[in-house]
């Protein structure tokens, strides 16, 4: 095979599902092309086992690089049967100064889930009613508290809350801020692995009807009554978890000193 091929190694929060569907589109475009074009097709390992085993077979651990930024490795196989392979690994934040903690990614992936932290947000009105009910149900989830407290919000911290799908209407900002500004929300921190897909899970979609339909037994569906006053904000990936630690808990956390809130600084 002489046509060169690219081989990517990549890292992200729910990698599979969201490389499955950015790929789904890919094949859509792809067929849409006339016969003229074309768009190369792709192939994806589809669960961890076929991952470690194909990155051991492409890649060894000077190949990849670790730490807090992004990372894309990319392999231009010059002549697949001779496996030469010419490599360009680079990150985003190539300018920036950051600290790199030195890591086996072999072994990272051979660990399972880490244990992380992420931020739920029970807001006005919803915790004050049903919290036993809450922390009963975290405690079966497997989540520990580490960190809660009540607070008033003022109106920048409400802003940073405010789904990102409703950023550029103004009147729905509005509506989401000055609820969230009407009286006392209670912030927990929560701990275990995967925690924050994990919560994700739980919350469901932000508007309740479509929670409800989904299944009923979403918190979203239970506790909401529209998209402003849907019961719970939950940070919706890992550098917002870090980024809501930091906002909501500047004091530090109450649990054992685990490797990644050590890493982050928390």
């Amino acid at each position: 095979m002489s046509s060169p091929v690219l081989v990517c190694a990549l890292r992200g929060i729910d990698a599979f599902r969201a490389l499955g569907a950015a790929l789904e589109g890919w094949a859509q475009g792809r067929d849409r092309l006339s016969t003229g074009d074309s768009l190369p097709q792709a192939l994806m390992a589809l669960t961890p086992e076929v991952t470690f085993r194909q990155a051991i077979l492409f890649f060894t651990e000077a190949d990849l690089v670790t730490g807090k930024a992004p990372f894309y490795c990319l392999y231009y196989p010059q002549l697949w049967e001779h496996t030469k392979l010419t490599q360009i690994c680079f990150s985003p934040l190539v300018a920036e100064s950051w600290r790199c903690r030195a890591e086996s990614l072999f072994s990272y992936l051979q660990a399972g889930a880490q244990v992380l932290c992420t931020v739920l947000l029970i807001k006005p009105g919803v915790w004050s009613r049903r919290l036993p009910r809450i922390l009963r149900d975290l405690h079966l989830e497997k989540f520990s508290v580490v960190g809660m407290k009540h607070l008033e919000l003022a109106a920048p911290a409400a802003s940073a809350l405010v789904p990102c799908e409703v950023q550029q209407d103004p009147a729905a900002v509005e509506a989401h801020c000055t609820y969230l500004t009407s009286g006392t929300a209670l912030v927990l921190c929560l701990q275990r692995p995967n925690a924050v897909k994990k919560l994700m899970d739980l919350l469901g979609p932000e508007d309740p009807q479509l929670a409800q339909a989904l299944d009923p037994c979403l918190w979203r569906a239970q506790y909401g009554t529209s998209t402003v006053q849907n019961g719970f904000y939950g940070s919706r990936s890992y550098p917002m978890a870090v980024r809501d630690v930091k906002l909501f808990f500047p004091e530090g956390l109450c649990c054992a000193q685990c490797q990644t809130v050590q890493e982050q600084e928390v």
